[in-house]
């Protein structure tokens, strides 16, 4: 039989201890690469994404335009109608949240003239009214690939109510007196889609508040469009 000398067993338990430490030592570098790895790859990430929000808004102009639709009433006893509408814009960014907007819109419909109302056989004649306004915008919220904002817009509308009435005023069709310049004022809540960091699609919910009449018109509606960004903010 073999006999192990009284040093074995120690040189045994030292190889063993050497062996342990080895393998553990491997699996926390095993296990800690992976993790150093991610936090590079999120860090690397997060730069990118704040990268993109800087370049996206920090433009010094936004252009807008497309359409939408606008309930508006066409008189005082008659029918709200569905509009179609034009929308169009410049924003003068002051910072990445603040700017002053330029707006211009138009309106086209059909009114629903009454059996009350009608004379000569108009039932339906058409209608249009612009707006021109301005005021400030807001952006309260901003990320990668969408942002909101608001305005408040306030300016003069004008109409064109009796110019298919067969010669007859719109008053007589019972419709608001033609205007040239009436107050009108707008609230809007704006959600942009960045496509690119200087173009994106937009959609707008809308408040419109018009005055023929001397009375006041609450007009709901939505615009949907396209913006594009140009232009630099100077760096303070």
């Amino acid at each position: 039989m073999f006999r192990f000398t009284a040093p074995a067993p120690r040189a045994l338990a030292a190889s063993a201890a050497f062996i342990l430490f080895a393998a553990t030592a491997t699996a926390q570098a095993t296990s800690s690469t992976p993790t150093r790895s991610s936090r590079r790859q999120n860090a690397n990430r997060q730069a990118r994404i704040a990268r993109n929000i800087a370049d996206a808004y920090s433009h010094r102009w936004e252009v807008a335009g497309g359409g939408g639709f606008l309930r508006f009433r066409t008189g005082q006893n008659l029918q709200k109608i569905s509009e179609v509408n034009f929308f169009m814009n410049a924003n003068y960014q002051l910072s990445p949240t603040l700017g002053i907007v330029g707006d211009v819109r138009g309106f086209y419909g059909n009114a629903n003239i009454p059996n009350l109302y009608v004379k000569n056989g108009v039932y339906s004649p058409q209608i249009s009214e612009y707006t021109f306004m301005a005021g400030p915008q807001y952006r309260f919220y901003a990320k990668e690939k969408y942002t909101l904002s608001a305005n408040a817009v306030a300016g003069v509308a004008m109409s064109k109510f009796g110019g298919d009435a067969k010669g007859l005023r719109s008053e007589d069709l019972g419709m608001w007196p033609d205007s040239n310049a009436k107050f009108a004022y707008s609230l809007s809540v704006i959600a942009d889609y960045n496509i690119y960091n200087n173009l994106a699609v937009r959609v707008q919910p809308t408040y419109v508040g018009t005055t023929f009449g001397g009375t006041v018109q609450n007009n709901l509606g939505v615009q949907a469009g396209v913006v594009y960004r140009f232009g630099r903010q100077s760096k303070r």
